[in-house]
């Protein structure tokens, strides 16, 4: 078949192999993990723009259904660990952007324009190679700028609630230094319990611990075309895609990305009047379900994704009770615990955007004028920072050589 790579033939040559267990089990932790370690970024984003506790638990509930079902699709499809995510650094932007104007419809309406984008990337190849093109220090400082004023809350929160703050550090720093992958959904774990045991939070439970969807009519403006859908749909495309492409090529697996961004925005169409924000291929999971641990057999690896997709929906059983423990906790405290999940992601961001001396000044302007929060007719400040910033790197790039 043209374009197809050795490894595809291989696992269209043993479809068959039976189930794996390390890959079933390794697709169930990739579930827990991921849910436990960014839902915090998630609701804090929502929440940000707009969106009540119903409509929160609606989103929770719809990305958890758009994930998991795309996951399971794309993997046994293509018999390989297509690893979905919901887009972690986009809800990052919302939590950073803040209130859009015309509330939480026009956040859905952005919902559907990046969905919308994405779909468009999937069948016409320039604008996929457009995003790509944009310098990755740029894009990295846009990220960077964006997670900046998340990744502080862990050590506000200290100040502000002394108790949960430490708690909820001490036990990041604990499981960090025996378990990293646990060290975060053990945090929010912690944070959740504490919550629970408070009597104004734990009488502020629902009547009902079932999950329900609530339809929001979208809502499409200028000002959350260019301050919300563009930034999102860069940051996803920039930090979740290309990334989770990346990740997959470098175990041997090559997935048809008209396929997989098709798959992904249609999923996100369908779910965004629900309030669900964009999902998209991941990048961190995937290393998981793609790696030897998953299974030595790289054609039995698919299901370790498939697993993960299963558990996804699973997991949306428990927006309801999530979703109003969290919505009713110090907004302080899920910032902290919102933070801590992205530490290493400001980390890499930042290391990315500093890295090349030609690209610095650029990279750092994008960075610093996206984390100073700058709105200008109603356009967010991540659309600023990466303005500033390319301009700044066209300028350095054309000035006279001496």
């Amino acid at each position: 078949m043209p374009g197809s790579s050795p490894l595809d033939r291989t696992v269209a040559a043993a479809p068959g192999s039976g189930l794996s267990p390390s890959a079933l089990a390794t697709g169930a932790v990739v579930a827990l993990v991921g849910y436990a370690s960014s839902v915090a970024v998630v609701i804090q984003g929502l929440s940000a723009v707009g969106a009540d506790t119903a409509q929160i638990t609606s989103a929770l509930v719809a990305v958890g259904f758009a994930m998991g079902l795309s996951a399971v699709v794309l993997s046994w499809r293509h018999r390989q660990p297509i690893s979905i995510a919901w887009t972690t650094p986009g809800m990052a932007l919302l939590a950073a952007t803040g209130p859009a104007a015309g509330g939480f419809p026009a956040a859905v309406g952005a919902f559907l324009m990046v969905a919308g984008l994405i779909m468009v990337a999937g069948l016409w190849t320039p604008l996929g190679r457009w995003i790509a093109a944009i310098p990755k220090p740029l894009a990295n400082g846009m990220l960077a700028g964006l997670l900046l004023k998340l990744c502080l809350a862990p050590f506000l929160a200290m100040g502000q609630a002394p108790g949960l703050g430490l708690l909820v550090l001490a036990v990041w720093a604990v499981v960090g230094r025996v378990a990293r992958l646990y060290a975060v959904p053990a945090a929010a774990a912690a944070a959740l319990a504490a919550l629970a045991m408070d009597p104004p939070l734990s009488g502020a439970l629902p009547a009902t611990l079932w999950p329900s969807l609530a339809l929001v009519t979208p809502d499409f403006t200028w000002e959350a075309l260019v301050g919300l859908a563009l930034p999102l749909f860069i940051v996803t495309m920039a930090s979740q895609n290309i990334p989770g492409l990346a990740v997959l090529a470098s175990f041997g697996y090559t997935p048809r990305v008209p396929s997989a961004f098709l798959a992904t925005g249609a999923a996100s169409a369908l779910a965004a009047p629900f309030g669900a924000p964009t999902v998209n291929l991941a990048a961190i999971t995937a290393a998981m379900c793609a790696g030897p641990d998953a299974d030595p057999q790289p054609a039995r690896r698919w299901q370790a994704a498939a697993t993960a997709g299963v558990g996804y929906i699973a997991l949306t059983a428990l927006a309801a009770v999530t979703a109003t423990l969290v919505t009713r906790s110090p907004p302080i405290l899920i910032e902290a615990v919102a933070g801590l999940a992205l530490i290493g992601a400001f980390g890499g961001a930042l290391l990315a955007a500093v890295q090349v001396e030609e690209e610095r000044m650029p990279a750092l302007v994008t960075l610093l004028v996206t984390a100073s929060g700058l709105s200008v007719f109603g356009v967010g400040a991540a659309f600023w920072g990466l303005l500033f910033g390319g301009a700044l790197h066209v300028l350095h790039r054309r000035r006279p050589a001496r």
